[in-house]
């Protein structure tokens, strides 16, 4: 009871101080906008919305507060139904357009970056560091992009991450007891960051793996860098072997450090995320089931080893994952800045202002899909996944390199864990913020399967 009064009375004293600060520069600030706006926009006017009471903290606290509860979208659709789908705010300390406008996002997204650029909260640019391919731009950008685009979707790769990623697989589920519940998401994160960071720098699971992977936690918690030597044969290599000038080894440390992202969160988190959606949706359990044993059953008949083709040719698979991609909303969105004032389909965005391309709100808009909420990966048999409203990877110049391989990752996890395994899972729920994740670690109790 003592803690609550003094957090309530700290929370109460700050907020004064904010506001009588405010009171002191309001009208500087209110002119200083009004004044940039009109010379640089002519009578154009910004999109509706609100800045917020507070300089600087804007509406931030009510984004966040929405941004931990179950449907962080809130915030969003509040203004969205008060100002439209495009409308102007004050987030992580910049005036913001955020668009939950698809065709509005995606022309942000494939604009080049004369136009816009990267622009994230100062903690997360901090972390990544300035070299960081989530926030180069021009040509090094698009030359780090094409390296490792290219390498990433090269038959001999997928090869080697389907060999990899099945021995691991096969591994870590040979360990499964019935007597104690599996917890999907650390087992997904295990083996998915062994599978990328032998892609990316050549290293087998053992001492090193570990403690690269516990100095990579801390990295994520806050640190800035972390020194490795690199091997061959992997994307390193690809980016050490470049003749530009402009790949110095920071950059390149750098940027390994961030492509380990998606083995320690995106990859694991899309496993886990589709194995809870399948765990509360039989009818889709059972078709992906029959379909991922018939193949095994044909493999084995043949005598044959499943081929990373094998793996992304299972259509009813694909929608699961894709379904999962869309409801899930492992990227929420992501950020801008105008380098010039721009006008797009009359909304105008003023030079120096940010822009969030909010992915969720298109994701889960009843006008684009039918009963948006609800996990229905047979949408899929017909409608198309190349289209503006269907972002989960980014999109344009910045669109995901890893694409493909995340899909196949999936793949083969769930491959093998349905051909594998009966189970039940416990109930348990997804946080959204700061990243997606099961708030319990998706634990499920397994049966194996008995053949013949």
């Amino acid at each position: 009871m003592m803690l609550s009064l003094v957090v309530t009375a700290s929370i109460i004293l700050l907020l004064s101080a904010i506001f009588m600060y405010s009171k002191k520069i309001k009208s500087s600030y209110s002119t200083s906008y009004r004044i940039s706006n009109t010379q640089s926009l002519g009578r154009r006017r910004l999109p509706l919305g609100s800045l917020g009471i507070f300089p600087f903290i804007g509406e931030t606290i009510q984004f966040i507060s929405c941004a931990y509860s179950d449907k962080p979208e809130t915030f969003i659709n509040k203004r969205r139904r008060m100002y439209g789908n495009v409308f102007k705010s004050h987030l992580f300390g910049s005036p913001t357009i955020v668009s939950t406008d698809a065709e509005v996002s995606k022309i942000i997204l494939q604009s080049d970056g004369k136009i816009f650029v990267p622009s994230y909260p100062k903690s997360l640019m901090e972390l990544m560091g300035k070299s960081s391919i989530l926030l180069i731009n021009g040509s090094l950008q698009k030359r780090i992009h094409g390296l490792i685009g290219g390498f990433f979707k090269s038959s001999n790769l997928k090869a080697q991450i389907t060999s990899e990623m099945q021995n691991y697989v096969t591994e870590s589920m040979g360990k499964w007891t019935e007597d104690c519940p599996v917890y999907i998401q650390d087992q997904a994160k295990t083996i998915a960051f062994q599978v990328l960071v032998k892609a990316l720098i050549s290293l087998d699971p053992g001492d090193e793996m570990e403690l690269l992977k516990k100095h990579f936690q801390e990295f994520i918690a806050g640190l800035m860098s972390l020194p490795f030597t690199f091997p061959a044969k992997d994307v390193a290599d690809v980016l050490v072997n470049d003749t530009s000038e402009e790949l110095t080894d920071d950059l390149i440390a750098e940027n390994m450090i961030d492509l380990m992202i998606p083995g320690e969160d995106s990859v694991p988190v899309l496993i886990t995320l589709a194995i809870k959606y399948l765990s509360d949706c039989p009818a889709a359990l059972n078709q992906l089931t029959e379909e991922n044993l018939k193949l095994k059953m044909l493999k084995d008949k043949l005598g044959q080893p499943l081929s990373w083709n094998d793996y992304l040719s299972l259509p009813f698979t694909q929608t699961v994952i894709t379904e999962t991609l869309r409801i899930g909303n492992i990227i929420i969105g992501v950020m801008r800045k105008a380098m010039k004032d721009v006008e797009i389909k009359g909304h105008c965005i003023p030079k120096g202002w940010c822009v969030l391309a909010y992915f969720r709100a298109v994701h889960l808009d009843d006008k684009l899909y039918d009963f948006p909420y609800q996990f229905n990966p047979w949408r899929w048999q017909e409608k198309d996944t190349n289209n503006c409203s269907f972002t989960p990877f980014g999109g344009g110049q910045r669109l995901c390199p890893g694409l493909d391989l995340a899909r196949l990752e999936a793949s083969i996890f769930l491959h093998h864990f349905v051909t594998q395994f009966r189970w039940e899972a416990e109930d348990d729920s997804i946080i959204n913020f700061p990243t997606v994740r099961m708030k319990k670690r998706m634990p499920v109790w397994v049966k194996r399967r008995r053949y013949p």
